[in-house]
């Protein structure tokens, strides 16, 4: 956990390790489509080749439908949807190729020095990272307008090029809770990562960034977000500039952070 204001860390655990990192990928597909500067009202068909065949994972967008660049943006930030991100990546200039080939310089012109990501949707658990590296993703995943508003939006209803309206919703539940007070949100599952969850919130009048990798049980990264809350909220009463150590950090998290 980061404290964006005092440029310091209040609680780490395993936060160099490296390890996939699941859908949190997606906001580096977000940022590099953004920065190409693409028409966002343009027409996009979903191919077989966007269907996720080794993890068979599901999705409401069906072969030969046809979505706004903007539709797919959104829906593969709130609702994490994988085909949406590979149509974005396979649209992206150059192609698939050249949309990983940015999403790693950008990653490097980061300072992101241990990832490394080979496709747009993080289904492939070679897409890996580090919990510190995570955090100047965030940080900089930040400075969009559109990412900040498609991970905080509840819901989302896009319409097809055929007329139909298909509403999706945030794969975080926390963006529906009112007492979190939340700029930027993102999660992330498969196997080989388990549940994971980036955030910028503020807590405790304290703007900061939460890494959760890894978390084992559906609702752990959830829980382990809340005790961290909860945890500054009740105890955080050193002076700005103090640096917290796990030892002392918030009871029962799994996951590095």
């Amino acid at each position: 956990m980061f404290d964006e204001a005092q440029k310091m860390v209040l609680y780490s655990k395993q936060a160099a390790d490296v390890a996939p990192i699941a859908s949190i990928t997606k906001l580096m597909t977000a940022m590099v489509v953004l920065d190409a500067h693409l028409p966002p009202d343009e027409w996009i068909a979903i191919e077989k080749s966007d269907v996720d065949q080794p993890k068979r994972t599901r999705s409401r967008l069906m072969v030969g439908a046809r979505l706004r660049r903007d539709d797919l943006l959104r829906i593969a930030l709130m609702a994490s949807d994988n085909r949406a991100a590979a149509a974005l990546g396979r649209n992206y200039p150059g192609g698939d190729a050249a949309c990983i080939a940015a999403m790693n310089a950008k990653a490097q012109a980061l300072g992101m020095l241990h990832t490394r990501f080979v496709d747009a949707s993080g289904l492939s658990s070679e897409n890996q990272s580090t919990a510190v590296d995570l955090a100047r993703l965030v940080q900089a995943a930040g400075g969009y307008p559109e990412i900040r508003d498609a991970t905080t939006s509840w819901s989302h209803a896009a319409t097809l090029a055929d007329g139909r309206v298909l509403e999706f919703h945030n794969s975080n539940g926390l963006v529906s809770n009112k007492t979190w007070t939340i700029g930027l949100s993102k999660t992330g599952y498969i196997n080989e990562a388990g549940r994971c969850l980036v955030m910028q919130a503020e807590i405790a009048a304290r703007p900061v960034i939460i890494v959760l990798l890894d978390s084992w049980g559906k609702y752990t990264r959830l829980g382990d977000a809340n005790r961290i809350r909860r945890w500054m909220e009740s105890v955080y009463t050193q002076p700005a500039g103090v640096l917290l150590h796990s030892a002392g950090g918030p009871a029962g998290v799994q996951a590095g952070s």
